[in-house]
Order: C-alpha cells, then sequence, then structure tokens
C-alpha cells in the first residue's frame, strides 16, 4: 500500500455526529469522496437529509438518525445503526457541538450545563457507544478547539471548558481503548467559515486577521484533510494526541 492509499476509507462504516451543516456536512462530504459509507447524525431532520440526498447522488452509501448526543440512549441508537446498515463501525467523528458568547459573570447555570451536556458529556455518551462495536484498528476523532488550548479573545467560558476538557476526555481514552486497537486523538480546528462563526463573522474576522500567523479564516478543505488524517490508516501510530488546525493563532 502506498502513502496515498492510507487515506482511502474504502469498506469503512463512519459515524459523523453535528452532520447537517458547517464542519460536520464538510466532513460527511471528504469522507464520501475517499470511500467511507456513512452513518450521518445530528437534531435536524430536514438539513440531514439534504447532505445525505447530495451523497447518494454521488455514490455513496448514507443511512441518517435523527439524535441528540447529549442522550446516551439515542448515541447507542447511532451506532447500533451502523452495525445495523454496513455490518460493522470503523470510525466515528465526534463534531457535534454547541457554541456560546456569555459573559461569565452573566452565564445561568441552565446555560453553562447545557453547553457541556453537549460538548463534553455527548462527546463521551458517543464515543463509549461507538467504541463498544468498533473493529479493532477502530478511530474517534474527538473535534475540540484551539479554544480549549489558548484564552479565548471573546467571553466564552463555556465553550472553552467544555474544549479542554475534550482534549483531556481524549488523551484518556486512548489510554485505555489501546489495548481495544482504538485510536483516540483529538482535533482543534481555529476559526472556520461556519454556521457557528457566521453569527460574529465581522469581529472573527478582524481578531483572526489581527492575531493569527495566516491572518485568514480556514477553508472547510484545510479541516478536512487534517480529519482524514487522523481517521484513516494514515495516522495508524498516532493516538492520545492533538492536532490543531488553526492558521497559527494559538502559537501568535
Amino acid at each position: 500500500m502506498n502513502t496515498l492509499d492510507t487515506f482511502r476509507m474504502d469498506e469503512r462504516a463512519v459515524v459523523v455526529t453535528g452532520a447537517s451543516s458547517g464542519l460536520g456536512a464538510g466532513f460527511a462530504r471528504s469522507l464520501a469522496s475517499a470511500g467511507a459509507d456513512l452513518v450521518l447524525a445530528a437534531r435536524r431532520q430536514d438539513r440531514l437529509q439534504a447532505v445525505a440526498d447530495e451523497l447518494r447522488t454521488q455514490g455513496a452509501r448514507v443511512v441518517t438518525v435523527v439524535a441528540d448526543v447529549a442522550d446516551p440512549e439515542a448515541c447507542e441508537r447511532v451506532a447500533e445503526r451502523s452495525r445495523e446498515a454496513f455490518g460493522r463501525l470503523d470510525a466515528l467523528i465526534n463534531n457535534a457541538g454547541l457554541g456560546s458568547a456569555v459573559s461569565a459573570l452573566k452565564e445561568t447555570p441552565e446555560g453553562f450545563r447545557g453547553l457541556v451536556d453537549v460538548n463534553l458529556n455527548g462527546a463521551f455518551w458517543m464515543a463509549q457507544a461507538c467504541a463498544r462495536r468498533m473493529e479493532h484498528g477502530g478511530s474517534i476523532v474527538n473535534v475540540a478547539s484551539v479554544l480549549g488550548q489558548i484564552a479565548p479573545r471573546f467571553p466564552q467560558a463555556a465553550y472553552a471548558a467544555s474544549k479542554a476538557g475534550l482534549i483531556g476526555l481524549s488523551r484518556d481514552l486512548a489510554g485505555e481503548w489501546a489495548r481495544r486497537g482504538i485510536r483516540v486523538n483529538a482535533l482543534c480546528p481555529g476559526y472556520f467559515a461556519s454556521e457557528m462563526t457566521a453569527q460574529g463573522s465581522e469581529a472573527i474576522t478582524a481578531m483572526v486577521a489581527d492575531h493569527s500567523m495566516l491572518r485568514r479564516l480556514g477553508e472547510q478543505r484545510e479541516l478536512d484533510a487534517a480529519m482524514l488524517f487522523l481517521a484513516s490508516d494514515a495516522s495508524s501510530y498516532v493516538t492520545g494526541t492533538t492536532l490543531t488546525v488553526d492558521g497559527g493563532l494559538a502559537s501568535y
């Protein structure tokens, strides 16, 4: 097998959460182009179905599950759907998440708990459900954030805490599940054009221009390549690590 072939995902079944829009939909497109069979999960059925229909027209095998990852039983349904549809489960792109920008002094208990319940707790329930069914040689990619590594420049205590927790969780799960042949890594995006960043697009664009080495937002394809590396056999000797794709924001 040559190096480029190790990035292929033919005959691999991959779960992608948060797949109805934004980065998750982009990840699904990239995985489909690499030959993967897909289980797409999200809360918005109409948008989830639109992504699935698009990929099916390109020849991909895709099933969908409407699910909230904060519900452990829903996570079990998503993972089991992969076994039902494709007879296996090889990788998880743990992408579902919420964003917020609330002053720490104004944050409510409900807001903080709700965000952590999706971004951190939900990622754990999803990883746990998939690991129970995953093939030896499987891969879990937890989509964290550069804001789990650096001090945010906007008021995002809940978001930053949840993503820092996800990075720590990834390290622990990598150690626990290595004996099962499952690799676990964290992917930490910087700022990319997406539904989440669109809420403060002008301020975010200006901040990135001032405080990152490459001085621009990232493009989906630039994150897809890193995701595919971690999900595929191209990273077969990589586990318990954090891959940051942020245009030099964390280092500036």
